[in-house]
């Protein structure tokens, strides 16, 4: 699928998706459509529709934002954040870019890992949006 335009993006997503995906924003904690959802499935990005996580690999990190512990193999790409006076590793889609979160080093003892992805920036299987 072929990247989407900026302006493409602006008429299809909801503000909230926009400005979480393409400004990197970050929605509240306990707010977001998937933070307590647990139903079998993937979940892909909003943007492209590319696979970015397993259901198996979500956790409970009481963190407010859905939190896994592996994205599926070369979905995700990582780059340094250092906005807000802190030292942070961004996670985007692989495929198109999109903002989807952060990852941190307090996951549970499989990975170690935490990527904790903001709702506005995923789609689960079977959902109609």
């Amino acid at each position: 699928m072929p990247k989407r335009s900026k302006v493409e993006l602006q008429s299809e997503l909801s503000s909230e998706q926009y400005r979480v995906t393409q400004e990197k924003g970050t929605e509240r904690p306990f707010t977001g459509r998937y933070w307590d959802v647990w139903r079998d499935g993937v979940y892909h990005c909003i943007c492209c529709d590319a696979p970015l996580f397993r259901s198996e690999t979500k956790f409970d990190a009481g963190c407010g934002w859905p939190s896994f512990d592996q994205p599926i193999s070369g979905a995700l790409t990582e780059h340094l954040d250092t906005t807000f006076n802190m030292v942070r590793t961004e996670v985007v889609c692989t495929q198109c870019d999109a903002h989807l979160g952060h990852v941190f080093p307090d996951g549970p003892e499989t990975t170690g890992l935490r990527y904790c992805i903001n709702s506005a920036s995923l789609r689960h299987e079977g959902d109609d949006s």
